[in-house]
């Protein structure tokens, strides 16, 4: 019985903590950036498959703390869906101007999703994993 109710008491200090789990997927805007130094700590290139997400699910990440070189979604795998077609990218960097479900990507990356004269595609599905 103890084991149940510290159980009961754990579920419930979460939710009164304000717990929320990561975002692990969405359903947002795609657009591309010339990559650098990224918020993980390395330094990429447009050939590079790679992708910045939105500041919100970079920060919020768990384990996240104060040295984004450290975040463990640093060099996870994203895939990325527009149309039919997909990309698998790896995160990078943070995209401070994306909003919740945005998306980032290297030209290389955007470019396997539709034309670069595109610029903006809306109805990106995204799955981090």
């Amino acid at each position: 019985m103890f084991a149940i109710n510290t159980f009961i008491f754990f579920l419930v200090s979460l939710f009164a903590l304000g717990y929320t789990a990561p975002v692990t997927s969405g359903t947002g805007q795609a657009t591309f950036y010339t990559p650098g130094l990224g918020a993980c700590g390395g330094t990429n290139s447009e050939s590079d498959l790679i992708v910045a997400v939105s500041t919100q699910i970079f920060t919020g990440f768990p384990g996240a703390g104060a040295n984004p070189n450290l975040n463990p979604i640093c060099g996870k795998q994203l895939t990325a869906t527009f149309e039919g077609k997909s990309v698998s990218v790896t995160v990078v960097d943070e995209c401070a101007g994306c909003a919740l479900n945005d998306i980032d990507l290297s030209p290389a990356a955007f470019n396997q999703l539709a034309d670069p004269s595109a610029g903006r595609l809306s109805g990106v599905r995204w799955t981090l994993g």
